[in-house]
């Protein structure tokens, strides 16, 4: 039986999916890119924004139309979050939440066995552990993630996450050194570390265990290859981690912060626990450590009661700090948080038109961050062969990076090659090979 896989949002979520193939490979399942060619169909969900509920609905729908027959499962955030309105997904034949999207396999084999429909939602309750998941390759990728922690206990004023996610829960060290080195055996060349809430790893085990913990457990796993980073919340990495971190070979240099605004008053209203004096001072301390690191982020834009002042308060603050890049988004509305119930809701009109303005900053600030590479000479890991003419990878700052195709046949992947960089792009480097890794 070949089985079609969709997966909506973050890396942990594409991390699941792939510990879900696996499993189902294992029992002899194959795999299609084709609805009409699946015999099972499985979404896993995500639900940040109501868009993410639509277009999960959407393409239930489009399944259904193109393939009445095959077997529908549907997991992850969506039906945890919102247990009530399974009946909105009457068309699937399987449902589970997020507690328990590793038994989805036997679930599968249970209903082919009787053909009973299943919904199987279980509850997150505090003092959980974390649902066991190791993934031993990812066939044909130069990258690979290890979900390291779940869950969020921050609650956010806009963020429906701890409620789809449940209480924060982390993965053994012992269990992530393993998984990092089946994964360099098996020619991956870097390893992700990922979670709901990245910082808050090991919190749950009360011994003092943090995240650098588990980034020093990885770097200290033989093989060629490195280490980056998900994205971080500034107010968990103290001075002491920044130091640690910087004694990494292996790590990447790359710092994904999520701001969300640089503007007090709506980050208050977020009930972000930063203030945006902090966030420049981790910045400074970052670049201090690691001369010429890419600090990355997230910024929300017309959050409810941002006003035309608070929005000009954030653009100032990310022209000062100089992002190398960011993901700009309008606030979207969503049923459950507490931002919803808050006056002063902005028309879309007007969020458009500040994600537009936000985004015009980021991108010199990040045309800024390329131009600085030029004429440097950064060791690139090669992915894929971008088209007939290039090849590309990224830089340890997670610079793309492209170069002119040595041949048709030839491919870089999953190689590393020293490359001098000869000019940059709106969003990439142009380079050369000077000499092999």
């Amino acid at each position: 039986m070949n089985v079609f896989y969709y997966t909506f949002g973050c890396k942990v979520n594409q991390y699941e999916t792939e510990n879900i193939r696996e499993r189902l490979k294992k029992l002899g399942f194959g795999e299609t890119e084709e609805i009409a060619l699946a015999q099972i169909c499985i979404i896993n969900t995500c639900t940040v924004t109501a868009q993410s509920d639509s277009k999960c609905r959407q393409l239930i729908r489009r399944i259904k139309k193109e393939n009445p027959a095959c077997i529908l499962a549907v997991t992850g955030c969506l039906p945890q979050a919102f247990p009530q309105d399974v009946s909105m997904l009457s068309q699937c034949d399987i449902i589970t939440g997020t507690k328990n999207k590793a038994a989805l396999p036997e679930l599968i084999m249970k209903y082919l066995s009787d053909g009973n429909r299943i919904v199987d939602i279980e509850e997150h309750k505090l003092g959980d552990s974390i649902e066991r998941m190791t993934n031993t390759s990812v066939e044909g990728k130069t990258r690979a993630y290890i979900k390291i922690q779940d869950g969020c206990d921050m609650h956010c004023s806009y963020c429906i996450i701890p409620k789809a996610r449940g209480h924060i829960r982390s993965k053994l060290l012992v269990d992530i050194a393993s998984e990092a080195a089946e994964l360099s055996s098996s020619g991956h060349k870097e390893i992700i570390l990922t979670g709901i809430n990245l910082c808050c790893y090991g919190r749950d085990f009360k011994d003092g265990t943090r995240l650098i913990d588990a980034i020093e457990a990885v770097c200290s796993v033989k093989g060629d290859f490195r280490v980056r980073l998900g994205s971080m919340e500034p107010e968990m990495i103290s001075d002491d981690d920044i130091f640690r971190m910087s004694r990494l070979e292996k790590l990447c240099p790359q710092f994904h912060l999520s701001l969300q605004s640089g503007c007090d008053k709506t980050l208050r209203l977020m009930n972000r626990h930063y203030g945006s004096d902090e966030y420049a001072r981790l910045c400074e301390k970052l670049r201090k450590h690691f001369p010429g690191c890419a600090i990355t982020t997230d910024i929300m834009v017309g959050f409810p009661q941002e006003t035309d002042e608070d929005f000009e308060e954030s653009l100032n603050f990310v022209r000062k700090v100089q992002f190398a890049d960011a993901h700009i988004f309008p606030y979207s509305r969503r049923s459950g948080t507490a931002a919803d119930k808050l006056d002063g809701q902005i028309d879309n009109k007007t969020k458009r038109k500040r994600a537009a303005e936000m985004s015009a900053v980021c991108a010199e600030n990040q045309k800024a961050y390329l131009s600085s590479q030029v004429g440097t000479v950064q060791r690139v890991l090669f992915e894929k062969e971008s088209s007939p003419d290039f090849h590309q990878g990224h830089t340890a700052e997670y610079v793309l990076v492209k170069i002119p195709r040595i041949s048709p046949e030839t491919t870089l992947k999953r190689q590393f090659f020293y490359v001098e960089i000869t000019g940059a792009e709106d969003n990439f480097c142009i380079g050369r090979i000077i000499y092999p890794d």
